[in-house]
């Protein structure tokens, strides 16, 4: 008696557990159906991130590959230069920066076609140089920068457009309350908002780390050309 219960407990649950597994498939939803009931002010909204994302992705890969070749490794470059002017092949030395694509070599290259000059006029030079270098590093960068702002705040008059046309319909309706229809309202008008919260994620995220990376470079420029000033103060005193 006690097996036969315990029998019809175990059935009845897993009745249970199967009836809550249906209910449940018919209840997922996608990510392009919560897009395509989203309206044409939705549509329009994700489209608008969409383009946002892409054109984040784009800039942000353009900037991290300038940035790497700017920071790549110039020990053989330095030292080559070291040579030529302790050589005083000054023709050869400026080939060399001429042949070589990065940030500091064209500020050597500034660097040693004056340097029959001041070590002031010579330091001035090499920095004028590295403030433009810096603003090509820069490039595009606010636009991610303003990106980042602004996508969230895209998604969230996404969301305020679909409840505005929520409430709309309710109170067109005669003022009926249909929880199902202002539930749907509601959920498909908040896609926009978390859309644009990934959009605004990413590119916060893509900006402070080009930043950082361009820190660096800062960095290492700077520490290049108090290296190459050093040089010319000691073949000038000699």
């Amino acid at each position: 008696m006690l097996f036969k219960s315990l029998l019809l407990q175990s059935d009845s649950l897993l009745l249970l557990s199967q009836q809550d597994i249906a209910m449940s498939g018919t209840n997922e939803i996608s990510i392009f159906q919560l897009v395509s009931q989203g309206g044409l002010a939705g549509q329009v909204i994700i489209i608008i991130l969409s383009i946002l994302s892409i054109i984040t992705m784009y800039l942000f890969f353009e900037r991290l590959f300038s940035i790497k070749k700017a920071l790549q490794e110039e020990t053989y470059f330095f030292n080559s230069i070291k040579d030529f002017l302790h050589d005083g092949k000054h023709s050869a030395a400026i080939d060399l920066c001429q042949n070589t694509d990065t940030p500091i070599a064209r500020m050597l290259e500034k660097g040693i076609s004056r340097i029959d000059k001041s070590l002031e006029d010579i330091s001035t030079s090499i920095n004028n140089v590295g403030k433009l270098e810096l603003s090509k590093l820069e490039n595009n960068l606010a636009i991610i920068g303003t990106i980042s702002g602004a996508a969230p705040m895209i998604g969230f008059l996404g969301t305020v457009i679909g409840m505005v046309l929520a409430f709309y319909e309710m109170a067109s309706s005669g003022g009926q309350i249909d929880i199902e229809m202002l539930s749907k309202g509601i959920y498909t008008a908040m896609t926009t908002t978390v859309a644009g919260l990934i959009v605004g994620i990413l590119a916060y995220i893509s900006y402070n780390y080009l930043v950082s990376k361009i820190t660096k470079t800062v960095y290492k420029m700077e520490a290049i050309s108090i290296e190459f000033l050093d040089l010319i103060y000691d073949k000038k005193n000699r």
